[in-house]
């Protein structure tokens, strides 16, 4: 009797010892999460508290990140958008998708600086911004605490209209490699593109920074096969609606282009025939810095080749590595692959 009640109370106990054991794993699994950090408010793309919510949902479904945002108390919705599904006003996107961190917000016509605006860039290992062109500038101190969060190894996501922000901001300009609009001009570096013949051309030559043709689907190009945000993927890719941005000029220091789209010609003899930078992969400092061009509206973000390369290269920017297998949706063949975001 006595040998089975030893017998029984030693099963028990390795039960328990192995869901203790399981419950520190997933506590550990807890604290393993990188966190990240959405930064909005001031947009030319008005749709911004929509997109912000889908990239929040895309980075915390790789299971790798929880997502905070830190939203100015002024909002700038500007015009650069398309019609909203369901939306009437672009402002009914406030209610829609809000905050839950007590903060009073006012919607302004013109961008109005924040001066409590301050984020801790210190708790997150990666900060992605959704700031567009007119952003406000932000205090010495927050622009100090920035570039000092990033060269001491922090991560960073530059989405769409993100690269238009802060042209006379020389730290934030070597960020993100490349940029357009905002007063940018040939002091701030050359136009960076791949010519017909495949050859990536850094042109000095003077003239303003930005610009787009009708949005429309495009092919995109693998350029840098090796890397850890592309590895994997195809050699050519076909990604959703979108702005192709063209003519971006910067400092493009220690930047890997990591994937083109070419701005036809044929198709429109306005634009520049080049091979445009769509993904690129900038070192500052310590810190990486993953800056995608994709992204102009909800529908772009519903792409599944810009879902992929921004949980990559978010988890890139944040850890100097990418974890995550191409998902088996991933398109081939230059078909088009739409996951839909309804929330």
């Amino acid at each position: 009797m006595k040998s089975k009640i030893s017998v029984l109370l030693f099963g028990m106990l390795i039960v328990l010892l192995s869901c203790s054991e399981k419950s520190v794993k997933s506590l550990k699994m807890e604290k393993q999460k990188l966190k990240a950090l959405i930064i909005d408010g001031e947009n030319n793309h008005g749709v911004f508290p929509k997109t912000t919510m889908m990239m929040k949902d895309y980075l915390e479904e790789t299971g790798l990140f929880d997502v905070d945002i830190a939203r100015t108390k002024y909002i700038w919705q500007g015009p650069h958008h398309n019609k909203i599904e369901g939306v009437d006003s672009i402002q009914q996107l406030l209610t829609m998708y809000p905050l839950a961190d007590g903060i009073e917000r006012t919607s302004v016509k013109d961008p109005v600086p924040d001066p409590n605006y301050q984020p801790d860039f210190t708790k997150y290992d990666l900060v992605l911004s959704n700031f567009g062109w007119k952003a406000s500038t932000w205090s010495d101190d927050v622009k100090s605490n920035f570039e000092q969060f990033i060269k001491n190894g922090g991560g960073l996501v530059v989405v769409h209209a993100a690269d238009n922000s802060w042209g006379s901001w020389e730290a934030y300009n070597e960020m993100i490699g490349l940029g357009g609009w905002d007063n940018r001009s040939e002091a701030s570096g050359p136009y960076v593109y791949y010519n017909e013949n495949d050859s990536l051309v850094y042109d000095k030559r003077v003239g303003s920074a930005g610009s787009h043709g009708p949005q429309s689907e495009f092919i995109m190009q693998n350029r840098a096969k090796d890397h850890p945000v592309m590895r994997g993927l195809p050699a050519e890719f076909k990604h959703a609606k979108d702005e192709l941005y063209e003519k971006l000029r910067g400092p493009a220091k220690n930047m890997t282009v990591l994937a083109t789209a070419l701005s036809d010609k044929k198709v429109n003899e306005k634009r520049t025939g080049h091979y445009e930078p769509v993904l690129m992969a900038i070192d500052y400092g310590k810190g990486r810095v993953f800056h995608t061009i994709l992204g102009h509206m909800d529908y772009s973000m519903e792409s599944v080749p810009f879902i992929t390369t921004l949980q990559r290269g978010s988890e890139w920017a944040a850890t100097g590595k990418v974890t995550q297998p191409v998902p088996e949706d991933f398109p081939q063949n230059n078909e088009l692959v739409i996951r839909k975001w309804d929330r």
